[in-house]
């Protein structure tokens, strides 16, 4: 193995641990909670949300949206090619849903995909980011915004190619695996968004 592989591979590597920092479980932890045990189980936002309140919600958004951010910032200033860069920036997302601190539990990936995507296409991320927003507005329904942001990404490519302005492949391989998981991740949402049992903005855990 050339040792340009192997320092890539170790990029990659510390970019899945960099993403497997659990914010949530930590911050919930320090105030005596198991993340894993309240509300939906999951180590994100929106459970800290709804278990602790908006400061250590907005607290954790922030720090998981800054690891999809640095995972990706640290590939380029590494010199890593476009496509290892690409692949740092996934493996964020993949640390924070399995995490190793959390023995392969985590959270949904909401805002350290957003963290990544933004990074790596702003303009995508951007438009995403919107109309997620605007959906978790209209709604009030975190998880449809989510998915809605999540399926933008998808429409957004499939335009892109559309009118023959395709990002790189790696780009589109990237992008698209992470909103394929993003949904994956909110499979049982969708259940109880069609049940009519699903919880609000603002529900408390």
């Amino acid at each position: 193995m050339s040792d340009v592989i192997l320092t890539n591979l170790l990029l990659v590597a510390l970019c899945y641990l960099l993403g497997a920092v659990p914010a949530a479980a930590w911050v919930a932890r320090a105030r005596g909670v198991d993340i894993r045990t309240v509300g939906s189980g999951n180590s994100g936002a929106t459970n800290v949300l709804r278990s602790l309140g908006k400061g250590p919600a907005a607290f954790v958004a922030t720090f998981d949206i800054f690891k999809g951010v640095l995972a990706v910032t640290l590939a380029r200033l590494a010199g890593l090619d476009h496509e290892w860069v690409a692949l740092c920036g996934v493996m964020a997302v993949v640390g924070h849903n399995f995490s190793v601190f959390l023995r392969g539990r985590g959270g949904k990936g909401v805002a350290t995909s957003f963290g990544t995507v933004v990074t790596l296409s702003p303009a995508i991320g951007f438009f995403a980011f919107v109309l997620a927003i605007f959906t978790m507005w209209l709604t009030r329904f975190v998880s449809a915004g989510s998915i809605i942001g999540a399926a933008a990404v998808l429409a957004l490519l499939a335009f892109s190619y559309m009118v023959h302005l395709p990002p790189p492949w790696y780009g589109t391989a990237a992008l698209t695996f992470l909103a394929l998981l993003l949904i994956w991740q909110h499979r049982d949402n969708i259940t109880r968004l069609t049940s009519g049992t699903e919880r609000r903005l603002g529900d408390k855990a």
